[in-house]
């Protein structure tokens, strides 16, 4: 698909609904989300051990005003400290993994505040990030969902806004992106300049491992869709959102550390085919006209990057 251009055609038609594209309710009031002083917080839990706790103290002391973990069929003891020494905290458990977006979606229905924070277990909250987040919604009506900035266990930021690609960078991203990450095509699809940035600056889509959303947008376009298991439904969250005349921000001076693949580590290649396999079902919904006929041709080039993921994590090993 090329992002840009969906970009473009997306611009051109909210350009064409005029004034009653902007969004409506208390959200489209400049300060609306100010009215309501709670966050709530909603955490997807899969097999993430000690990791869990730590995210759930660190949320806690951002004074927020619910925080639901959803849980995904953990067997690994992981909820049994949260229930002992956090009796206010709600436990959800389906039952069964749902996937990351269905679950969510069922944290969010079991949540009551004007703003949403949703994130991994595996996510540690520096002090304010919070703060920062929901004064980016307050001071833009039509922002709809912001994602800090994120860095790793070692301090390195991680490249958690990025573009829709152009379909040359993302052919490049994918053929080149596993083993030499600096090139062109993938500095210029995960937005590289911004390492610099010190203010909130628009994005086509954020991470889903930590972002905070306004609930009446997020409810407007009906939350994740959950035919997506794990994995890009962050990509056609926002997608969406932008089709409805929303907005995604970036605000770097809101920072946490992702731990990352604590659970997913535990099944790395069935995690490889779920990531292609959610990618070719966003390539499919987001393009259209003639670019639905390319859509073998980057099928083709998702099963390759596939390829790739796996001989990266046989190397590795």
């Amino acid at each position: 698909m090329s992002g840009r251009a969906a970009g473009r055609a997306r611009g051109a038609q909210d350009d064409a609904r005029g004034p009653e594209a902007e969004p409506t309710g208390d959200a489209a009031r400049p300060g609306g989300t100010v009215a309501d002083p709670g966050i709530a917080v909603v955490i997807v839990n899969y097999e993430s051990g000690p990791a869990l706790v730590r995210c759930v103290e660190g949320l806690r002391s951002e004074s927020t005003a619910e925080v639901v973990i959803v849980d995904n069929g953990s067997v690994d003891g992981s909820l049994d400290e949260i229930r002992h020494r956090f009796a206010d905290v709600e436990v959800v458990v389906p039952g069964r993994n749902l996937g990351y977006g269905a679950a969510a979606n069922r944290g969010v229905a079991a949540t009551t505040a004007a703003l949403v924070l949703v994130c991994n277990p595996d996510v540690e909250v520096r002090s304010g990030a919070l703060a920062v987040l929901a004064e980016a919604l307050a001071a833009h009506p039509r922002l709809a969902l912001v994602g800090p900035l994120i860095r790793d266990a070692s301090g390195v930021r991680y490249p958690s806004a990025r573009q829709f690609p152009s379909l040359i960078d993302a052919a490049g991203h994918a053929l080149l992106g596993i083993f030499v990450p600096d090139n062109r095509f993938t500095r210029s699809y995960q937005l590289a300049h911004l390492g610099d940035a010190a203010e909130v600056r628009m994005v086509d889509w954020v991470s889903g491992a930590c972002f905070m959303t306004r609930r009446s947008a997020f409810e407007q376009v009906g939350g994740f869709d959950e035919s997506y298991f794990m994995y890009a439904e962050e990509v056609d969250l926002c997608w969406r959102l932008g089709r409805s005349g929303w907005q995604v921000a970036y605000a770097p001076t809101a920072e946490v550390i992702h731990l990352q693949g604590l659970s997913t580590d535990r099944h790395p290649y069935r995690m490889i085919f779920e990531h292609h396999r959610s990618l070719l079902r966003f390539a499919s919904r987001a393009s259209g006209g003639w670019r639905k006929a390319l859509l073998p041709l980057v099928a083709v080039g998702i099963g390759a990057r596939a390829a790739l993921a796996c001989l990266a994590r046989i190397t590795r090993s």
